[in-house]
């Protein structure tokens, strides 16, 4: 059996017992959760009253026929996306583009082989997830980023630098099993949402000018927990996507320190999930690097020299020595990502 979300919902909508029996059947089997329905109508029923991400359904039915599903999910069904499987008997480039204009997303003519159905079923859960995935971190960043007076460029220094570390780990046997493509793309992508819950800290600590005092501070601190609430809301609608379950590793532990000594829970060495211990050596090095209200940017020499003192006590040892290895191309970004306007931060920087 292949490695199938289970929550992931399909509708089978085919008048035909046999073929509608086939498909839920090899469908259940490889771990989809399969409704069925003998027509369209039957169908929007379902629709209605069940959460469905992908319909497979026949083309010629009676009372509602595979076209007017497809039409009535694109009108009705607005919610979330459902993508549409259309299965017919008809080949001709015409009829394609017929079943294509009625809102249908794939197309497959009949008889059709189950694997290749499968390949089709996979393709577009990929195709939704990402739609999905990027619609969610675009609103979020954009979010953080209107409560914040730090520029887009911090967002994008600390996602290259994320990556960076992130393709130099993967390179090592003892990340084998940690850090694959899809990792080093999550990160890349999800990495601008460290500070998302800084939307939750007031005006004035978030925007006050200067230093902080303890009391402050320790507000500010709690951007770590609201960012992770405001995912963990995310993730109760989408509970097995993988880039909202990293977004929330991240913010909420990327202040986290490898001996234990950091915030908002004190979790120590692996406790602290790999994605925010990379997150947090590209945010410390972005800090330094940059100019901040209480002081002027420091140099990339200093910047990896505080890096590298600071392995095994604010950081995992082992990102640090991918750090090393990375340190010209983190310099190079400095350049290329450089602000162009002054930067203010509300942070004292702890390192």
């Amino acid at each position: 059996m292949m490695n199938i979300d289970s929550r992931i919902s399909i509708l089978v909508v085919d008048d035909d017992d046999i073929t509608l029996d086939m498909i839920e059947s090899y469908l259940t089997r490889e771990g989809f959760q399969v409704f069925t329905a003998e027509n369209g109508r039957q169908a929007i029923e379902i629709l209605e009253t069940h959460e469905i991400q992908m319909v497979v359904t026949d083309w010629e039915m009676p009372v509602m026929n595979g076209l007017e599903l497809c039409r009535t999910i694109r009108t009705q069904f607005t919610d979330q996306y459902v993508y549409c499987i259309l299965l017919t008997s008809r080949g001709r480039s015409d009829e394609i583009v017929e079943g294509m204009k009625s809102g249908a997303d794939d197309f497959m003519v009949k008889p059709f082989n189950p694997p290749e159905l499968l390949a089709r079923i996979n393709a577009g859960i990929r195709l939704v997830g990402l739609e999905t995935r990027d619609l969610v971190i675009f609103a979020m960043a954009r979010l953080a980023e209107s409560r914040d007076t730090e520029t887009g460029e911090h967002l994008e220094r600390v996602r290259q630098y994320s990556r960076c570390l992130a393709q130099e780990m993967a390179k090592s046997p003892q990340f084998a099993d940690a850090i694959d493509g899809e990792f080093v793309r999550l990160i890349y992508q999800t990495s601008p949402l460290h500070d998302i819950g800084k939307v939750g800290i007031p005006d004035g600590v978030l925007l006050k000018p200067g230093k902080l005092t303890r009391d402050e501070f320790e507000i500010m601190k709690k951007h770590t927990i609201i960012g992770a609430d405001t995912l963990d809301a995310a993730l109760k609608k989408f509970p097995k996507a993988k880039f909202l379950r990293m977004a929330r590793d991240i913010a909420v532990a990327h202040h986290e320190k490898w001996d234990g000594s950091g915030y908002p829970y004190g979790l120590h060495g692996v406790e602290i999930p790999l994605s925010a211990r990379i997150v947090a050596v590209a945010d410390v090095y972005d800090a330094l690097t940059t100019r901040r209200i209480y002081k002027e940017a420091f140099s990339t020499e200093y910047a990896e020299q505080v890096i590298l003192e600071s392995s095994g006590k604010h950081f995992d040892p082992r990102i640090v020595e991918a750090f090393e290895k990375c340190k010209k191309e983190f310099a190079r970004f400095v350049q290329i990502y450089s602000d162009e306007t002054e930067v203010e931060s509300k942070f004292e920087l702890h390192v």
